[in-house]
């Protein structure tokens, strides 16, 4: 899996940039609003999520690894790929989307072209209790739950790639810490993979 990527902009689309890295230019598919932000000649760093298909590996970039992360979650309600993922995130930032699922805001989510009613209500009925508030909203679930030190931040990342989302991998790795002091990072992750039960 490419994580992310940093390097010089050697083209900017509406919807794509072309990046160079160590002399091999990558395309990479953006929202517009990533897009219309970045010049050619910049240096520029994404979070990136590489969808591998049969006779393709296509790589989405995003401005922030919360963002490329709310880009992976909706893919798992069915008949979401990758093109409605990223058109979800063109039309709303990532927080006046989860608030749309959260809230069963099913408006809000045809506004999206290729959703419709019944898409709609499956990707609300299945990700509501996955997504967690947006930043701000009263009883928020940020991303990464910022009182987390860098080691921390580490440990609830590579348990969210296990499939655990941010809350219950924030919450684990916070109870471990309360309870033994000093751990390193490999320590904390065995620790918090006890404690949520794998």
């Amino acid at each position: 899996m490419i994580a992310s990527l940093a390097g010089t902009v050697a083209a900017v689309g509406l919807d794509h940039l072309v990046i160079e890295v160590g002399g091999v230019g990558l395309l990479v598919h953006t929202t517009p609003a990533t897009a219309s932000a970045t010049r050619p000649g910049t240096a520029s760093r994404l979070a990136t999520s590489l969808v591998v298909r049969e006779d393709s590996l296509t790589l989405f970039g995003f401005d922030t690894a919360a963002e490329r992360d709310l880009f992976e979650l909706v893919q798992t309600v069915s008949g979401v790929g990758p093109r409605l993922a990223l058109a979800m995130l063109a039309v709303h930032a990532p927080d006046p989307l989860r608030a749309a699922i959260a809230g069963s805001d099913v408006a809000a989510l045809t506004k999206v072209p290729g959703i419709g009613k019944k898409g709609a209500e499956r990707i609300v009925l299945e990700l509501k209790d996955k997504v967690g508030a947006p930043a701000g909203a009263p009883g928020a679930v940020p991303s990464i739950t910022p009182s987390l030190s860098t080691d921390q931040d580490q440990v609830v990342e590579a348990l969210v790639g296990l499939g655990w989302n941010a809350k219950q991998a924030g919450d684990a790795v916070l109870a471990v810490t309360a309870e033994v002091d000093g751990l390193d990072v490999a320590e904390t992750l065995r620790a918090a993979l006890r404690r949520l039960g794998r």
